[in-house]
C-alpha cells in the first residue's frame, strides 16, 4: 500500500515557554515514564503552556513496544501540547502491517520484541507452525488495538518552531525543508551528520546513537541508544537555549 506523504507542522514559538524533546525511545517504557516525570517536575516550576516532542522509533528492540504506543495514545501531561514524529523503525512496523509480503524485511529489524508485546512469538509462528508472513501480519493487526495503528498513521515527519526543527534523523544539507521527502526526515545519516543542516536552522533529531548527546553543526542529536544498554536522554530549550535536563536509564 502506497502511504501519501505525511504531514509538516509550524508551531507558533511563542505559544510555548518551554519544549522538551526526547527520542528513540525503542519500547522502554519504563525509560519513557521515569522521563516523563522529570519534565513534568520541571515544567512545574515555569509559567505557561510547554510543547513536548517525540521524535520517534517507539517500537523494535525494547520490551514493551505497546505500552509505548498506549501512553502515546493518551492524552499529555496537564498544560502540555505534545506531538510524536514518525521513525525509520515506526514506519517499517506500519508498511509491514499494511502489505507483511512486500514488507518482510521489518521481521529482521528488531520486529521480536515488538510482536512479543502484543502476544506474538513470531520464531514460533513461522518456523513451528509454518505460518505465512502473510498469516503472521493478520495475526499481528487482530492483536493490535486499532488506536495504535491509527497512531503511527498518524504521525507527522516535522515540526518547526521558529528556526527550530524536529525531526527523526536529519535533512539533506542545504536543502530547503518542504523540498526534502519523508525518506530522507526519517532515514538520512550522511552527508546530515557530518555537514549538518547547512540552513539557517537548529535541527534536533535522533536516529543515529551516540554515547552522549552531539551539540555540533546547527544539529543536536539525542538518540542515547536507551534500548541497547544506553539512556534516554531529556533536552530542555527555554529562552532559546538548549539543555540536557535528565538523562534515564535503560530498562531492566
Amino acid at each position: 500500500m502506497q502511504q501519501p506523504p505525511r504531514i509538516r507542522l509550524d508551531l507558533p514559538a511563542q505559544a510555548y515557554a518551554a519544549i522538551y524533546a526526547l527520542s528513540d525511545i525503542h519500547g522502554c517504557h519504563r525509560a519513557l515514564l521515569e522521563a516523563e516525570k522529570y519534565i513534568i517536575e520541571d515544567a512545574a516550576r515555569i509559567p505557561g503552556r510547554k510543547l513536548l516532542m517525540h521524535l520517534g522509533d517507539y517500537v523494535d528492540r525494547g520490551p514493551r513496544s505497546s505500552e509505548v504506543l498506549q501512553h502515546l495514545c493518551e492524552p499529555p501531561p496537564d498544560g502540555f501540547d505534545r506531538y510524536c514524529l514518525l521513525g525509520n523503525h515506526d514506519d517499517a512496523f506500519l508498511k509491514f502491517l499494511d502489505d507483511p509480503r512486500a514488507n518482510g524485511g521489518w521481521l529482521d529489524f528488531g520486529a521480536g520484541p515488538t510482536l512479543a508485546s502484543y502476544g506474538i512469538d513470531m520464531t514460533y509462528l513461522l518456523r513451528e507452525e509454518g505460518r505465512s508472513v502473510e498469516e503472521l501480519g493478520e495475526a499481528v493487526r487482530a492483536a493490535m488495538p486499532p488506536a495504535h495503528i491509527e497512531l503511527l498513521r498518524s504521525l507527522p515527519v516535522a515540526v518547526t518552531v521558529d528556526s527550530i526543527v524536529f525531526v527523526h534523523a536529519g535533512l539533506r544539507p542545504g536543502i530547503a525543508l518542504a523540498e526534502q521527502t519523508d525518506e530522507d526526515l526519517i532515514w538520512i545519516r550522511e552527508p546530515f551528520l557530518s555537514e549538518g543542516p547547512r540552513l539557517p536552522l537548529l535541527v534536533i533529531h535522533g536516529h543515529t546513537p551516540v554515547s552522549r548527546p552531539s551539540f555540533v553543526d546547527g544539529r543536536i542529536g539525542i538518540d542515547t541508544a536507551v534500548s541497547m544498554g544506553g539512556y534516554l536522554t531529556v533536552l530542555k530549550i527555554a529562552g532559546g537555549r538548549p539543555t540536557i535536563l535528565a538523562t534515564v536509564p535503560a530498562d531492566p
